[in-house]
C-alpha cells in the first residue's frame, strides 16, 4: 500500500494503511514490520502498527509489552490512555509517519479496548508543519531501494525528523502545570489514569496538588522521548516518581538523557525500584489504582507528613473488597456467527486436535467432535 502512489497508473496520490496483532503476532511478524518501518512510508499514506499488547495475560499464551519490539525496530510508538485518545493519537500516528518515513507503532491494552465511551470526534485536524530539511533523496519508500547501509543511515535521519515533528506538534501534556512543583510524577497510557485516580482516592484533587506543589506530566509517546519537554518538566523538582505499567521504557531514557543533561536531572528519580533499590513500581502484571495507592502516598509522606496520606491509604487497602452479587444471564460463550472456527473446529474421521489460546479453545466444551 506505501508504494501505491509509485504506479505509473495509480488512481490515488497515497494510501494510509493500519496493521492489526495481539502481543505474539507482533512477535512473529517482526521481520516484516522491521523491514517495513526501514524501507518507509508515503508521504501522503502512512502506517500505523496496532498491538493489541495483554499486559495482564488475561487471553494470551503470556503478558506481552510490545513498546520492547517497536523500540528495537526504531519505530515510534505511541501509548493512548483512553478510548478518546484513540481517535487523536491515531491521527497523530498517521500524520507523523507521513511526515518522518516511519511506520508508527500504537499500543491497544485489554482494559481500554474492552471499554466504552461517549466521544467527541475531532474532524479534520491540522497539524503543523515542523522546521524540518529532509536529507537529499527524501525520507519514504521509493522504487530500487536495494538493501545497503544507506537504509540504516536514513533511519538516523527518520528519527530526527519524529523529534522534529514531536517539537511542531507536542503531544506530551501538563496535567496541572503547578508553578514551582517540588514533587512531580511521569504517566502514560493506562498508568495515567490509574494515576489519577489513586490520587483522588487520596484526596488530593487538582487543587490540593497545586497547593501543595505537586505536578503530573502525561508522556504520550514513549520512544523516543520527546526530551526537551520532559527533561524541562523534571528539571529541579526535589523528586520524580514515574508510573508505567511493565517494563520502565520511560524512566530509562529520562536516565541515560541525564548522563549528557546533569543540568536536568531532579534531586531523585523513583520508578521501577526506589533509591535504596527495592522494587517500588512492579513491572510485573497490570497495575491498579488500589496498587498505586500505597506507593504514592509512601513517596508523598516524606514531603508533606501533615497530610497523613500513609494513613488515609492504610484505610483504603485494608478493606476487603466487595463483590457485587448481580444477577445476570448465564450464557456460555460460543463462536461469532460467520466465523470460520464454527466449520474448521469439526474434525474429519479419524484426526486427533488438541486445543490451545485462542477462541478455538472453545470447541472443547461445544457440542462437537474434536477427537475424530
Amino acid at each position: 500500500a506505501q508504494q501505491a502512489h509509485l504506479d505509473p497508473h495509480a488512481e490515488v496520490e497515497g494510501v494510509f494503511s493500519m496493521w492489526y496483532g495481539k502481543g505474539p503476532g507482533v512477535d512473529r511478524s517482526g521481520d516484516a514490520l522491521k523491514h517495513g518501518n526501514a524501507y518507509g512510508s508515503a508521504p501522503k499514506g502512512g502506517v500505523l502498527v496496532v498491538a493489541g499488547d495483554d499486559h495482564g495475560c488475561v487471553s494470551s499464551s503470556m503478558p506481552h509489552q510490545s513498546d520492547v519490539a517497536f523500540m528495537s525496530w526504531f519505530m515510534p510508538t505511541l501509548n493512548p490512555a483512553s478510548v478518546a485518545e484513540y481517535q487523536a493519537f491515531g491521527e497523530y500516528g498517521i500524520a507523523l509517519s507521513r511526515f518522518s518515513g516511519t511506520w508508527v507503532g500504537f499500543k491497544a491494552i485489554s482494559e481500554t479496548v474492552e471499554s466504552g465511551a461517549s466521544v467527541d470526534l475531532t474532524p479534520d485536524r491540522v497539524f503543523n508543519q515542523p522546521d524540518y530539511t529532509a536529507p537529499a533523496g527524501g525520507l519514504h519508500v521509493r522504487l530500487g531501494d536495494l538493501p545497503s547501509a544507506e537504509i540504516e543511515t536514513r533511519i538516523h535521519h527518520k528519527l530526527e525528523a519524529v523529534q522534529a515533528f514531536l517539537r511542531a506538534n507536542p503531544i506530551d501534556r501538563h496535567i496541572y502545570d503547578t508553578p514551582d512543583a517540588n514533587f512531580g510524577i511521569v504517566t502514560t497510557g493506562k498508568g495515567h489514569l490509574d494515576t489519577m485516580e489513586a490520587l483522588r482516592l487520596l484526596g488530593l484533587d487538582e487543587v490540593k496538588c497545586r497547593a501543595l506543589g505537586i505536578d503530573i506530566y502525561k508522556i504520550g509517546m514513549v520512544w523516543p522521548l520527546a526530551l526537551d519537554d520532559a527533561l524541562e518538566f523534571v528539571k529541579g523538582k526535589r523528586e520524580v516518581l514515574v508510573i508505567e505499567e511493565k517494563r520502565g521504557i520511560i524512566e530509562s531514557q529520562f536516565k541515560e538523557a541525564f548522563y549528557d543533561w546533569p543540568g536536568s536531572k531532579p534531586a531523585r528519580m523513583v520508578g521501577k525500584h526506589d533509591e535504596n533499590l527495592e522494587e517500588l513500581v512492579p513491572w510485573t502484571g497490570e497495575l491498579s489504582p488500589l496498587k498505586l495507592v500505597p506507593i504514592i502516598a509512601a513517596r508523598l509522606h516524606a514531603f508533606f507528613p501533615h497530610e497523613n496520606l500513609v494513613e488515609k491509604a492504610r484505610a483504603l487497602t485494608d478493606q476487603p473488597p466487595v463483590l457485587l452479587n448481580v444477577p445476570g444471564a448465564n450464557r456460555t460463550p460460543y463462536f461469532c456467527s460467520g466465523c470460520p472456527h464454527n466449520s474448521s473446529t469439526k474434525l474429519p474421521e479419524g484426526s486427533k486436535a488438541n486445543s490451545g489460546i485462542g477462541c478455538h479453545v472453545m470447541a472443547s466444551w461445544m457440542d462437537r467432535d474434536t477427537a475424530g
